[in-house]
């Protein structure tokens, strides 16, 4: 397995993962698509994607997917939260901590398509690959027959699922489950 053990060698990761591909197209079967004109936090609202929406509000994130970026978001779709055994209600005030982050744990620098993500994992052979998210921890890609999983340290695992969208400032990709297993909450 690739590993990346120093913040020093995160970047370059990033960066040569980010050059794989075009970052301002989307894959779409065999066919490239401009990327929309909405950030990730635009492209989060609404949908599959609602739990995930409100808790970047509740966050005080939202600023963040908003900005420059580029940022890749492994988004969890509203079931991935319900599913989540004893999952917290992140959009609850008193989560916003907690939420925050959920949120970190399932960004990652830089632009990364689904293309990208493939190429490294090619490159990487049958070890995987690991990258670095802005909560300082390692997701491990690896492949599952046709389909990308996603595992984090804690091991927390979920498939990338549906289709990604690339935004004006990064790079959306489904998600089937949660990067972190959520404590239990408070009784």
């Amino acid at each position: 397995m690739r590993k990346i053990f120093s913040w020093a060698l995160a970047p370059l990761a990033v960066a040569a993962l980010a050059g794989c591909g075009d970052d301002t197209a989307k894959v779409e079967g065999n066919k490239a698509a401009e990327p929309s004109s909405r950030t990730l936090a635009a492209t989060v609202q609404g949908g599959d994607f609602d739990t995930l929406g409100g808790t970047l509000t509740n966050a005080g994130l939202t600023d963040v997917l908003e900005g420059k970026g580029p940022y890749t978001l492994f988004a969890p779709a509203d079931a991935a939260f319900t599913a989540a055994a004893g999952a917290a209600d992140f959009t609850d005030e008193a989560m916003r901590a907690q939420g925050a982050a959920l949120l970190r744990a399932h960004i990652v620098p830089g632009a990364l398509t689904r293309a990208d993500i493939i190429k490294a994992l090619d490159g990487a052979g049958a070890g995987g690959v690991e990258m670095r998210t802005m909560a300082d921890t390692l997701l491990t890609f690896s492949r599952d027959g046709d389909a990308l999983v996603v595992t984090s340290a804690d091991g927390a695992r979920a498939r990338l699922s549906g289709e990604e969208t690339v935004a004006s400032n990064g790079v959306l990709h489904p998600v089937d489950g949660l990067l972190v297993k959520p404590a239990p909450p408070a009784a």
